[in-house]
Parts: C-alpha cells; sequence; structure tokens
C-alpha cells in the first residue's frame, strides 16, 4: 500500500473483471441471500428482475476479492523493488450505496476504484483517511455499482 502522503485525489485503481455464472449466483444466494430471485431461475423469469441475478451483496464480495488481491500484488511488486509498504488499517464504513442495474449470469463486471477524498486524522495523527468510489460496470458500459468506501492509510513517518 502506498502512504497516505504519497495518495493523491484522482488515483484509480483497476481491480479487474468477474463473470457472473449462474451456478455461483445461486450458492452465493443460497447460503447469504435465499430470496428467490438469486436462487431459482423459474421465479426469477417471473419477477420484476425477468431473469436469474445476483445479490448485491455477492457483487460487493466480489469487489473486495479483487482490491484485496489487486493489494497483495500491488505490495508485492513494490517489495519486489525494495520499496516499503504502508499499513491499510480498518475501514470505518462505506456511504451512498447504490446497485444501480442488476447483475444477470452471464454478465462481466469490471471494476475500478478512484480516491475522491482525503484527509489527515485528528485523533490518530500517524494515520490518515481515503475516501475511495467504488464502481462496477458491466460488459454494455452500463453502471451496476457504485459506493464510497473509507479507510486509514498509516502515514509516513
Amino acid at each position: 500500500m502506498k502512504y497516505f502522503d504519497d495518495i493523491n485525489i484522482g488515483d484509480r485503481l483497476a481491480l479487474g473483471s468477474h463473470t457472473f455464472t449462474a451456478e455461483e449466483i445461486k450458492a452465493f444466494a443460497t447460503l447469504y441471500d435465499p430470496q428467490s430471485f438469486h436462487v431459482d431461475a423459474v421465479a426469477a423469469a417471473a419477477s420484476h428482475f425477468g431473469a436469474l441475478c445476483a445479490s448485491g451483496w455477492h457483487t460487493i464480495a466480489i469487489w473486495m476479492r479483487l482490491r484485496i488481491r489487486y493489494a497483495q500484488r500491488d505490495d508485492a511488486e513494490r517489495a519486489a523493488r525494495g520499496e516499503p509498504n504502508a499499513t491499510l488499517g480498518p475501514s470505518p464504513g462505506f456511504r451512498d450505496l447504490k446497485w444501480v442495474k442488476p447483475v444477470y449470469a452471464g454478465d462481466t463486471i469490471t471494476y475500478v476504484s478512484e480516491v475522491v477524498e482525503k484527509r489527515l486524522s485528528q485523533s490518530r495523527p500517524e494515520w490518515g483517511l481515503i475516501h475511495v468510489r467504488n464502481t462496477g460496470t458491466n460488459q454494455n458500459g452500463d453502471p451496476v455499482l457504485a459506493f464510497t468506501g473509507t479507510g486509514f492509510v498509516e502515514r509516513r513517518a
């Protein structure tokens, strides 16, 4: 992770893409969001969605997996160059969560994170807070997911 001091508003991270399969949608929903339009194709066809679609929580879980994998690769590359890695602290939460469009079986969602705000922590001077706008876009260029997450990032000594 870059240090807070090296992060700029407008920095973008292309986290990657994921294709949602019907089997995966059903498996996730069976465990975590067992609404009929997530677990049963026939019921989904008769719903307001018109077809089997992923739980919104599933779309965020995939974002989280891609975000962590991105950070692991980035940290490894930085370490290989002999550069230090900052510590990413806890997240105090997120805001403005919107599931803009359904994610259907077969959809490929591309996830991007962009720093939209940063400030020093008043209570913890060795940390800064970054606010990151996270989005998911389907293969047609349509936004399907958006939220702003906040996280503590270590400052340089």
